[in-house]
């Protein structure tokens, strides 16, 4: 006798296990000081795949949520919604809330395949439900702010509440509202609230996959929205309704595609482990519309899926060209007020420009900076006056330093105008060979003229 009970509600707690095991760890994984995702408000850095990055490099970000919705589109038309039922947690503590804490530890519900049935009573058991998972969602909502506020420096403000209400007041606020979602919300917010219901529709297409009712086989009991039989005249349903039962938005699945269903297969298990005493498979599986009336296999490849994952894969391919690039030095020039400075030094007139350097380490090490300035095509014909030797900065620090370029010889002789120079600038660490930017900026060169009207003074 063959076996045709499915067990997808067992791979969903497997799945919910390794993606909560990776939430909860990732934000404690640093190489080189960097984590693999953290968006620092505080420290106002990004690091992403374990690089750091600056505020100035946040042109990243689009890319990264370009990246986010594609991948959302691509599974929806993929596998539908796959999101729902597998990873979002909303789903993932409804059934850490319902069949754990009500249902198995606190015996509020009786039984783990009804999930329709709601129990009166029994409030200081309810009470006792909601205070437990108030403490998982404190748990939760830290997990969240550790990919905003790194947990080596949450677990430090939090000793200190008094100097981080901000943080606390978060903490506290959000625990609560998602407690409130979870306990008194629940598939409510799936139905009503959640937007990903409302834009599916339009990425579904025939071969996309959902959790369908085969009434070429079970026979039909849904005419559009009104039943018409509990166990239809023919075909294998028997009328059990073990399917509508353990459906956790409350729903009837053989009443064709509905917004509340989620994808979580439970009602496929259900069906199996009754068709199973007939030696027959599920009613209910997950496969599309296509594959369900041509009794083909499930088309994966088609134009929509290509499409989604090409555009994907240059989006990626672009997210790590621009994250390559990054530069462990940024440095931004500007010109003081004044064209130049005229002054007499060991009696020679000198000409100096000034210049603001805004310098930032941006690795995760403390390096010693210094620069090189130069006229393009005039060799040896400037020298840094001022700073007048190399600095330190540590790592994430910025500094600002006044800059002052002198020209050490007459670079030309014109009586009609300034003359513009286009200056180089070479900015590199001591210490580090590979680190290493060049900057352009201007060097203002006097007129004859006012060179002469300076001498006579």
């Amino acid at each position: 006798m063959q076996n045709f009970i499915t067990n997808y509600t067992k791979k969903r707690y497997l799945v919910y296990s390794i993606v909560s095991i990776i939430a909860f760890i990732l934000p404690f994984i640093k190489i080189n000081g960097n984590h693999f995702f953290l968006l620092s408000f505080d420290h106002s850095k990004l690091n992403l795949f374990f690089i750091s990055f600056s505020t100035q490099e946040f042109y990243l970000m689009p890319f990264i949520l370009m990246l986010l919705f594609l991948s959302i589109f691509f599974i929806t038309t993929l596998g539908g919604r796959i999101w729902c039922a597998w990873t979002c947690p909303q789903t993932i503590f409804r059934v850490i809330y319902r069949d754990l804490i009500q249902t198995k530890i606190l015996k509020i519900r009786k039984n783990i395949n009804n999930k329709q049935k709601e129990y009166s009573g029994q409030y200081f058991k309810k009470t006792i439900a909601i205070i437990l998972f108030y403490f998982i969602s404190i748990i939760t909502i830290s997990n969240l702010l550790w990919y905003f506020v790194p947990p080596e420096d949450y677990f430090e403000y939090i000793k200190n509440p008094n100097e981080h209400f901000l943080l606390i007041g978060i903490l506290f606020f959000a625990s609560l509202l998602f407690t409130l979602d979870v306990t008194y919300l629940a598939e409510k917010f799936c139905v009503y609230i959640c937007p990903y219901a409302r834009v599916q529709s339009v990425m579904f297409d025939r071969d996309t996959m959902q959790v369908i009712y085969d009434e070429k086989r079970g026979g039909v009991i849904f005419d559009g929205k009104f039943k018409l039989h509990k166990k239809p005249p023919q075909g294998e349903c028997i009328g059990c309704e073990a399917c509508v039962s353990v459906c956790p938005t409350h729903i009837d699945i053989r009443a064709g595609m509905q917004l509340e269903c989620i994808n979580c297969l439970e009602c496929a298990d259900a069906c199996s482990k009754i068709q199973n005493k007939f030696n027959r498979p599920s009613l209910i599986n997950w496969t599309s519309v296509k594959a369900i009336e041509t009794r083909d296999k499930i088309k994966y490849f088609r134009f929509r899926t290509i499409a989604y994952f090409i555009v994907l894969l240059i989006v990626f391919t672009a997210l790590i060209i621009m994250g390559s690039k990054k530069e462990y030095m940024l440095l931004n020039i500007n010109r003081s007020s004044e064209l130049y400075q005229i002054s007499h030094i060991n009696d020679k007139v000198e000409i100096s420009n000034a210049y603001t350097f805004l310098f930032q380490n941006t690795d995760s090490k403390t390096h010693e900076y210094y620069f090189e300035a130069k006229i393009e095509g005039m060799d040896n014909s400037v020298e840094i006056v001022r700073p007048s030797k190399p600095f330190v900065l540590k790592a994430g620090e910025q500094a600002k330093k006044i800059v002052v370029i002198r020209a050490i010889k007459k670079l030309v002789n014109d009586d009609q105008k300034d003359i513009i120079f286009p200056l180089h600038i070479k900015a590199y660490t001591k210490d580090d060979n590979k680190i290493t930017i060049f900057r352009k900026t201007i060097f203002v060169y006097p007129k004859s003229t006012v060179l002469k009207e300076y001498n006579q003074k």
